[in-house]
């Protein structure tokens, strides 16, 4: 394996144990996946690989570029209420794996 892909597995690894910690035990491995991979341009930036639950700013970016764009969610309200919601059960983990962090959001709004 190259080394971008060991960074993806090993990210893709502190996901699915952040997502245990969340009490998520039957993770959809496919779309946990394709979170994963969406971060193949950005996995040598460590920060861009990981969600800050207190900045503002950084959940509207969430909001906007993931809850948006990618999922199709339009009532703001919703998707913040979503985010929070996610960043409040996340709030014991230190460094947010953003796949994890996308995976849990886009399942509070299912």
């Amino acid at each position: 394996m190259s080394e971008r892909d060991d960074k993806l597995a090993a990210l893709k690894a502190t996901a699915v144990k952040q997502l245990n910690e969340c009490g998520v035990s039957n993770i959809d491995d496919e779309q946990l996946s394709g979170y994963v991979n969406s971060l193949k341009s950005m996995v040598d930036n460590k920060d861009a690989t990981l969600v800050s639950g207190k900045d503002e700013s950084e959940l509207e970016t969430v909001r906007r570029n993931f809850v948006e764009k990618k999922l199709g969610v339009s009532d703001k309200d919703k998707a913040m209420a979503a985010i929070h919601a996610v960043a409040e059960k996340m709030s014991g983990i230190r460094m947010k794996s953003r796949p994890a962090f996308y995976y849990l959001v886009a399942h509070e709004l299912s």
